[in-house]
């Protein structure tokens, strides 16, 4: 029953998310919507972390499973694709470097402040 309960909170948070994306017409996914709002209401305890964890993080450990769907499509698209595939490999990669070098940036960024925040004022 706990994992309904934790999967109606978050299925309700995405059917919010779909319902701004109709009304705000923005270039922007509607589970993008549902990720700020569902970080709001953590943030603000009006969802407890424990409402959520646990089918978060078994949505989470399955994820790898929903791209099949979208991999097997690519397959059948193999004619429309095959003309472009060399400017999508090197999107591909360029996006992903430049995704690495970010995350790696924004983690040492992250890690200084901490260090700064947890260094004890002598003066």
């Amino acid at each position: 029953m706990k994992y309904i309960k934790q999967f109606g909170i978050i299925l309700s948070i995405t059917c919010i998310g779909e319902i701004l994306k109709y009304f705000i017409h923005l270039p922007i996914p509607a589970s993008i919507y549902g990720l700020i709002i569902l970080l709001l209401l953590l943030m603000t305890n009006i969802v407890k972390i424990d409402d959520v964890q646990d089918t978060g993080n078994f949505l989470i450990n399955i994820m790898p499973l929903m791209f099949i769907p979208g991999a097997v499509k690519l397959t059948t698209l193999w004619d429309q694709l095959k003309s472009i595939w060399l400017p999508i490999i090197i999107t591909t990669f360029a996006t992903t470097f430049i995704v690495m070098i970010a995350t790696g940036k924004s983690a040492e960024l992250i890690l200084k402040w901490e260090r700064k925040s947890n260094e004890p004022n002598i003066r």
